[in-house]
């Protein structure tokens, strides 16, 4: 059988977004900061990164206050969660096909 690269998604190319998105499907939903400790990057670098998920419709923006302070969580989106999953089903294929365990 051969795998259609193609099938791969250019939105989840970039580790930092990959693990934005493993996060917030395993986690349902994370705030800003706990994101960042998970994935070990820069504010800008994770908000450059929320943003083109965001874009994409892949994740929803929540915005609260905890008392007087700001607070910022984020969310996998329905759409976001099956463009995901098809795109890690498109990865286990690619592997199987070149492992010959297909």
């Amino acid at each position: 059988m051969k795998v259609n690269i193609h099938t791969l998604n250019k939105a989840f190319e970039n580790r930092v977004r990959l693990g934005i998105m493993s996060a917030l499907i395993a986690g349902e939903e994370m705030d800003f900061n706990r994101l960042k400790e998970i994935l070990e990057v820069t504010d800008g670098n994770l908000a450059s990164h929320l943003k083109a998920l965001e874009k994409e419709k892949y994740i929803e923006v929540q915005k609260s206050f905890v008392g007087r302070k700001p607070n910022t969580k984020y969310v996998a989106t329905k759409a976001g969660k099956v463009a995901f999953l098809a795109h890690i089903d498109a990865l286990e294929a690619l592997i199987k096909e070149q492992t010959g365990r297909g």
